[in-house]
């Protein structure tokens, strides 16, 4: 896996903008978070519609507009080569204890895809996918979520896994997950405390959009809402 020295350090979460549709109740909501704004290429210009001024611009510079690197002199950290996404780019420039990412798959299935192969596979930082309906993330080997009884919750795997459950309508202990088997979406939860167990890397946590703050606490520790500083990058 390519290393690199961060192009962005910081103790408190940090929300990554992409090119795909981002509201500003979107931005708002990731920033009260992670209040430090770090743009992924074309995100730039997103940002920068949304009235916010991103701390970097990192990517390979295929999307951001003339105007958008103008107005983001200074910002912009230009990393040409073409083995990874602007996704990846961007999270092995980040250190910081969680991201938050919005409009990183867009309209594109071979985008959305890609970005969760990186899900998978950059363990650091933690980061969650915040889109319109749902928030995803990739399982820890063990994970524990206070959620409402009969709320949805999905487990989709990227790659043989196995698991044990407490706390599931349907339970998926013992069961061989794969991409190309089976899958656990659209599961519920009959307990007020899901516990989660997995024996290896791959599986995908698909939660509604509502339990943000309840999938941070369980992947950060210490995290608790309202503990950040006011929004960076304005």
């Amino acid at each position: 896996m390519q290393m690199t020295r961060p192009i962005v350090e910081s103790t408190e979460g940090v929300t990554l903008v992409a090119g795909g549709p981002v509201t500003r109740r979107d931005l708002s909501v990731a920033l009260a978070r992670a209040p430090v704004l770090v743009a992924a290429d074309g995100g730039g210009d997103s940002a920068l519609r949304l009235g916010r001024l991103p701390q970097a611009v990192i990517g390979d510079m295929d999307s951001l507009s003339h105007e958008g690197r103008e107005a983001l002199r200074g910002r912009v950290h230009h990393l040409p080569e073409q083995e990874t996404t602007d996704f990846d780019k961007c999270l092995r420039s980040i250190r910081a204890p969680f991201v938050l990412a919005l409009g990183v798959a867009g309209a594109r299935i071979d985008h959305g895809l890609a970005v969760m192969n990186v899900l998978v596979r950059r363990t650091e930082p933690v980061c969650l996918l915040v889109g319109p309906q749902d928030v995803v993330f990739h399982a820890p080997p063990e994970l524990r979520l206070r959620l409402k009884v009969g709320e949805r919750i999905s487990l989709f795997p990227l790659g043989p896994v196995t698991g044990e459950s407490r706390g599931l309508r349907w339970p998926i202990d013992g069961i061989p997950f794969a991409p190309d088997g089976r899958v656990g979406t659209s599961n519920a939860v009959a307990e007020p405390e899901v516990r989660l167990a997995f024996d290896g890397p791959g599986m995908l946590v698909i939660l509604p959009r509502a339990r943000l703050d309840r999938a941070l606490r369980a992947l950060v520790p210490g995290w608790r809402a309202g503990a950040t500083t006011a929004a960076r990058g304005r």
